[in-house]
């Protein structure tokens, strides 16, 4: 019988608790990948703001502009079409939303601790 997420998560939260309780350790938790926080360049922060924000957050709020000025193509909803500050940051004037990641990347730099 296969468990569900919620189930799972449980057990998960369990054995945590009980690593840290034996080893006196935290029991680390998401700190790399896409929760962590990155720098967006100063073209970026005209559309996400300026504080380090994680991969995730840039990218929910960039689809929060796309959707804001209307920038979906009308016939390809997959097309993004650029209005100055995405043209900024795609390097010209569409782009499709397979590619925007690898836009994006450009303009974000990770945090070093």
């Amino acid at each position: 019988m296969a468990r569900t997420a919620e189930k799972r998560g449980k057990d998960e939260t369990k054995a945590a608790e009980k690593k840290v309780k034996s080893t006196g350790k935290s029991a680390g938790g998401a700190r790399g990948g896409i929760t962590a926080p990155v720098t967006p360049s100063a073209e970026l922060a005209e559309i996400v703001g300026k504080t380090d924000l994680p991969r995730s957050e840039v990218v929910s709020k960039v689809w929060d502009y796309i959707k804001k000025n209307d920038l979906q193509d009308a016939k390809d909803r997959r097309q993004i079409n650029a209005d100055d500050k995405l043209e900024k940051i795609f390097g010209k004037k569409s782009a499709s939303m397979f590619e925007m990641n690898k836009h994006l990347s450009k303009h974000l730099t990770a945090k070093k601790d």
